[in-house]
């Protein structure tokens, strides 16, 4: 989002609405992934402030990712399909570092 990223570079005003969505979609699936051959699947805690840290960084779109975590969209989906175990938190006030402050950049 901030014009750096793979693989053209492109800064969030470039991308549409549904391109920016798509993009925290992905990266929160494939934290989860189960079906990952190198890595095991991330617990919600550790994804959710993954993606916080992109979100202090800009590279996910801060204003959508916060209706993502208010509106528990993450929930939603761990709820059908996360292992049971994996699902570490249910408020948003229970993801590290949420909401997110400018000392959590420094982290």
């Amino acid at each position: 989002m901030d014009g750096k990223g793979y693989p053209y570079g492109l800064t969030m005003e470039q991308m549409s609405v549904p391109a920016r969505i798509l993009a925290i979609a992905d990266i929160f699936e494939a934290l989860t992934a189960k079906d990952r051959p190198y890595k095991k699947a991330s617990k919600l805690s550790e994804s959710l402030r993954i993606m916080g840290f992109m979100k202090l960084r800009h590279h996910i779109d801060p204003d959508l990712f916060d209706v993502f975590i208010n509106q528990k969209v993450y929930l939603d989906y761990a709820k059908q399909f996360l292992a049971p175990e994996l699902i570490d938190i249910r408020e948003p006030s229970e993801i590290p570092g949420y909401p997110f402050t400018r000392e959590d950049d420094l982290i």
